[in-house]
């Protein structure tokens, strides 16, 4: 559901970015005033290269010529909290942004709300944490598989109706209101139950080797003193490598819900827009983007020729594994100094 800049008006942009820059302030501000757990730190890089790699997998949704991919939002904010989630959350979507061409560059702050605010703030907070809070300690996977599966739709219907609300009052014609809204709702609706069975099953994973992490996150409490985290922080490495280098390269080639939603709209999953802050944000990301696509840069070649299925492949992996390493070392580095300023602040305090 990443939005480009040909989506939405500057204004919009500027104004939706201002609101991103905001909650991910505050999320900064909680964590700090919370003291972040420093051994919650690798947990951020992990997870987060985890989400990157996940995202590059489209799944098919039978019967529709659509696909879809995890937001990441439910699955990071109950494992890590709400707002280091947001934060790994929006150094995801910034990487790919910015390294792969993925998203917008003026559309970041419509795509950090959509996919981050709307999951991690909003559906986590008040539907995820309230069914398993009142569970810890009795059936609690149940729980944690009903209120996983219901608060992933519910963010990613919240961020679907946002993506139509921006393109409303950015005054995109191509995509007048009630079909636009009548075809992303239904669509994400099945994707989302797809993303909530597989943050579910994630979830009753860590549920079983270690409750303590997924109860000391609803409890807004660091995870008891000598509460081993190896096994977790090693098993999701391996699946990130896995699925970042592997899995990848057999995503689904159907649009995604929103390029299916704007093609049964406009005819096109592709619009056009022109002006200085259009050009500007393209020309910054077309310097940046040294994988764009997820694939090599120039692979079709002077002569326009298809790339090879190998070549294609190749790029996939290479992306898959580079994006994925990139996530970790800035998601990190962000909790690192994040508790370092923390650190400091108490020391003067004191």
């Amino acid at each position: 559901m990443h939005m480009s800049d040909a989506l939405i008006s500057p204004i919009v942009g500027g104004t939706m970015l201002a609101v991103s820059a905001a909650a991910i302030g505050f999320s900064v501000k909680k964590i700090a005033g919370d003291k972040l757990d420093e051994k919650k730190i690798p947990m951020m890089g992990i997870m987060g290269a985890f989400v990157f790699a996940g995202q590059m997998i489209n799944f098919t949704i039978p019967g529709t010529g659509s696909s879809g991919h995890i937001g990441g939002g439910i699955l990071l904010a109950a494992l890590l909290g709400p707002y280091p989630a947001l934060i790994s959350l929006a150094s995801v979507l910034l990487i790919q942004c910015l390294f792969f061409a993925d998203g917008g560059l003026l559309a970041y702050g419509c795509n950090v709300f959509n996919m981050g605010v709307t999951s991690c703030l909003l559906a986590y907070t008040f539907i995820y944490k309230p069914l398993v809070k009142r569970s810890l300690g009795e059936k609690n996977k149940q729980k944690i598989f009903l209120a996983s599966i219901i608060a992933v739709v519910a963010g990613l219907q919240v961020g679907a109706f946002g993506v139509v609300l921006e393109t409303l009052a950015s005054g995109v014609s191509e995509l007048p209101f009630s079909t636009f809204v009548l075809l992303m709702q239904p669509i994400h609706l099945a994707i989302g139950l797809v993303e909530g069975l597989v943050t579910a099953a994630v979830l009753c994973y860590v549920e079983a080797a270690r409750p303590e992490l997924i109860e000391s996150v609803v409890r807004d409490e660091r995870a008891p003193v000598g509460v081993p985290r190896k096994k977790i922080l090693i098993s999701f490495g391996v699946l990130t490598v896995l699925v970042a280098c592997g899995l990848s390269i057999f995503a689904s080639a159907f649009p995604d819900g929103l390029e299916w939603a704007m093609e049964k709209t406009a005819g096109t999953t592709e619009l056009e827009r022109e002006g200085a802050a259009y050009s500007t944000a393209a020309g910054i990301v077309e310097r940046t983007a040294f994988l764009p696509d997820y694939g090599f840069k120039g692979a079709d070649g002077e002569d326009d020729a298809e790339p090879s299925i190998a070549v294609e492949r190749a790029g996939t992996s290479v992306s898959g594994f580079v994006g994925s390493a990139i996530t970790l070392v800035l998601a990190a580095a962000l909790g690192l100094l994040i508790h370092a300023v923390r650190g400091k602040q108490r020391t003067h305090e004191a």
